[in-house]
């Protein structure tokens, strides 16, 4: 069964070749960019399930790419990188990465966390989908199906992992999550410590939505952690 077609952008011949093969091993179609400005090309005439990208390419460098991407497009993008530090990881996820991984990396490990964003984005295979379904909080609407948020007429592009922390304010409008309910349900991982990736992520998500909508729908609890602003009404809204 062909589970979709992945875009690996990696200057570095033998690691995209392994990771190649290990792919097409477990159903997947790849296909390897190892310049930034081919991957642009491919990425501007081509629809891919995931990206997976370096940063230190030739010609055209990934953080270049992400922005162009996220330009028209929400397609999860997986970084792989020798990078450690800190600063750049939120960097990379403010720019609108779903995930990073350090080199070396484990190959089951990259095929995990693909299938996590796939699933936390709505793009896993058509058998895993439920009916339709919108969630709704005024004119805000999300389609749970679609992957797709929407005010008005108006689209509103978000990554994966900012797609999943709006849907979760919307089935549940009166809970106040903490950082750690986020960090586990979202990111599908144990929450050790404050590292800054939730109020990344967090922070994008308000920006993006008050600057598509003029209002605030996500609010502090301080103290405590996040909930949706009481003033708007969520509703669920059945399509069918």
């Amino acid at each position: 069964m062909n589970k979709g077609r992945i875009l690996i952008v990696e200057d570095y011949k033998e690691i995209s070749q392994m990771l190649a093969d290990f792919l097409m091993a477990h159903d997947y179609e790849v296909e390897c960019a190892y310049d930034g400005k081919r991957a642009s090309e491919l990425l501007k005439k081509n629809t891919y399930k995931v990206v997976l990208m370096d940063l230190m390419l030739p010609y055209k460098s990934g953080d270049v790419l992400i922005g162009e991407l996220r330009e028209h497009s929400q397609t999860p993008v997986i970084v792989l990188s020798a990078k450690s530090q800190v600063e750049t990881r939120l960097e990379v996820l403010r720019m609108g990465a779903d995930d990073y991984i350090l080199k070396p990396f484990d190959l089951d490990e990259v095929l995990v966390r693909i299938e996590v964003v796939l699933r936390r984005s709505g793009l896993a295979s058509k058998d895993e989908k439920k009916e339709e379904s919108v969630l709704c909080c005024g004119d805000l609407k999300l389609y749970t199906e679609q992957n797709r948020v929407a005010y008005g007429q108006q689209n509103i592009s978000l990554t994966a992992k900012e797609m999943h922390l709006l849907q979760l304010f919307l089935e549940q409008p009166e809970k106040t999550y903490t950082k750690a309910n986020l960090y586990e349900t979202v990111w599908n991982d144990v929450y050790y410590y404050e590292d800054n990736t939730i109020n990344v992520h967090l922070s994008n998500l308000r920006s993006k939505l008050k600057k598509a909508t003029g209002q605030e729908f996500v609010e502090t609890v301080w103290g405590i952690g996040y909930r949706l602003k009481k003033q708007q009404e969520e509703k669920y809204v059945d399509s069918n």
